[in-house]
């Protein structure tokens, strides 16, 4: 419990000021006034000051943060009136007073770079250990004895291309299909060293607990690992493609939540990514940084969303202000931020709740095979 808790801050410390960085290296560019870069949340322990910037280490150690001149909770920002008079200097270095591309590239700077931690960690792992991965190739991996499938000739190694002259390329609907035509002879295709054959099976009604109507293991999952100078093109691609299996997992999890009211299942909040993460490094490090590398997927593809109070929603109103040619009320961006804070912050509740339920019951997050 005590690694699984450390493991759990400093993965997330890590990838919170990954992407605090990404605002802070962008601000600087750009001249941007930087007040503050902080480790962990306040109350401040310690604080050291390089030039203009506080850099400061805070008492929660979780995440990071940084804090830019003129840039208020709303995220348009404003410089607040005192007693001190402000340099004009100063005023042209405030976060507000930026043209609205460089702010939406401050705030898009963030998602990149957990975007490109991903890549750069899913390119090492295909380059040094090759990587486990889900393909549209499903392969014999096993063969019962005294089965259909050995009866039949089939091999372990043998990819299955068709049944019935239709393509598969999920397990599941393999299994499906097997179980609906118990029975029934079906013909499947099948690719043995680089040459196709037909075979005529018929799947069994009664079946022996612990096996299939057909008698094989399949899997689609696949060993990949590439050269170190082909490693980061893959390792983008792949980086591209879990996102958006994340982001259709979201929106999945988002309709049967709000139209038919179903539990969120596949998906965790603090305490289950604190479970998950000691899975993860129980496993060793390859597991460990793959489960980094989506991890920091999912905080880029969530931040990136036009929810108010997320990156994606101080976009959302920088783009409004590029078709619109007009600032959105501060007063009125708060409000929807302060608004968006509260639905986030219920979600996170609420997943929270079924995380500790599952914790209790002794129940994984990890799908069992």
């Amino acid at each position: 419990m005590f690694v699984t808790i450390i493991a759990f801050i400093l993965i997330l410390s890590v990838l919170v000021l990954i992407h605090e960085l990404g605002h802070f290296l962008f601000a600087k560019k750009f001249g941007i006034k930087v007040e503050e870069f902080g480790f962990g949340f306040p109350p401040r322990v310690f604080g050291k000051r390089i030039g203009e910037t506080l850099y400061s280490i805070n008492l929660l150690p979780v995440g990071g943060f940084v804090k830019l001149y003129g840039e208020d909770s709303a995220g348009g920002g404003s410089v607040k009136s005192s007693k001190l008079k402000v340099k004009s200097y100063d005023l042209k270095r405030a976060f507000y007073a930026r043209p609205a591309w460089q702010r939406a590239t401050i705030v898009l700077a963030g998602v990149i770079m957990n975007f490109l931690l991903a890549v750069v960690l899913i390119s090492y792992l295909f380059s040094a250990h090759g990587v486990a991965i889900p393909t549209e190739n499903i392969r014999v991996v096993e063969i019962v004895q005294n089965s259909p499938a050995a009866a039949a000739g089939i091999q372990k190694g043998d990819e299955i291309i068709t049944i019935d002259g239709k393509r598969i390329t999920q397990t599941s609907d393999f299994a499906k299909i097997a179980k609906t035509k118990a029975g029934q002879p079906i013909n499947l295709k099948l690719e043995r060293n680089g040459k196709e054959l037909d075979v005529r099976i018929t799947p069994r009604t009664k079946v022996p607990e612990g096996q299939g109507p057909i008698g094989v293991a399949i899997s689609n999952i696949e060993v990949k690992k590439y050269p170190w100078y082909s490693a980061p093109f893959f390792g983008t691609l792949e980086a591209i493609k879990f996102s958006f299996v994340i982001l259709q997992g979201l929106s999945e999890m988002v309709i049967n939540l709000v139209i038919y009211g179903k539990s969120p299942t596949g998906i965790a909040g603090p305490v289950g990514v604190a479970q998950l993460t000691g899975q993860a490094v129980s496993y060793g490090i390859v597991a460990t940084l793959w489960f980094v590398s989506l991890l920091s997927l999912n905080l880029a593809v969530v931040n990136v969303l036009p929810i108010p109070a997320l990156d994606g929603g101080r976009l959302f109103f920088i783009l409004i202000e590029l078709v619109t040619g007009k600032k959105i009320s501060p007063r009125h961006e708060a409000m929807a931020h302060a608004i968006g804070l509260a639905v986030l912050l219920a979600l996170i509740l609420f997943i929270t709740f079924f995380d500790i339920v599952r914790v209790l019951s002794g129940q994984s997050l990890l799908p069992k095979m």
